[in-house]
């Protein structure tokens, strides 16, 4: 079964975003820094998925490249699949362009890829493998 996983928004800062998001009723669940990414994530769930803030932590992050090129905002959208090498290879096979060969560790060590926006119709999208 594949679900909405989460939406990522990009931050400059999770301390100044989040009064938004807990102004709507949305209380954050989870911090945590994923070092691959060199990003800090808050998790708000909302029924059936959540919301994903990344602040950068380095200046050579990808989402402070994200943010230095196009502002906070809409980063990507992440499906949860059963099996992402599966879901890797089919994705490709159909001409996908996805940025790594092999799932990476991401937030909550689910194994991660990304498919490239170029080949997408512009939207960075996430896949996730929960951790078994």
């Amino acid at each position: 079964m594949r679900v909405l996983d989460h939406v990522g928004i990009a931050v400059a800062s999770l301390d100044r975003r989040l009064a938004l998001y807990r102004a709507l009723g949305l209380e954050v669940a989870a911090v945590e820094e994923v070092g691959s990414e060199r990003v800090r994530v808050a998790f708000l769930p909302l029924e059936g998925t959540s919301v994903e803030l990344l602040e950068p932590t380095s200046p050579d992050s990808p989402v402070a490249a994200f943010i230095a090129r196009r502002g906070e905002g809409l980063h990507h959208i992440c499906f949860r699949v059963p099996d992402i090498r599966a879901a890797m290879a089919a994705l490709a096979a159909a001409g996908f362009e996805l940025l790594s060969q092999e799932p990476r560790r991401g937030a909550h060590g689910c194994l991660v890829c990304f498919v490239h926006p170029r080949s997408t119709g512009g939207v960075l999208i996430e896949l996730s493998q929960p951790e078994a």
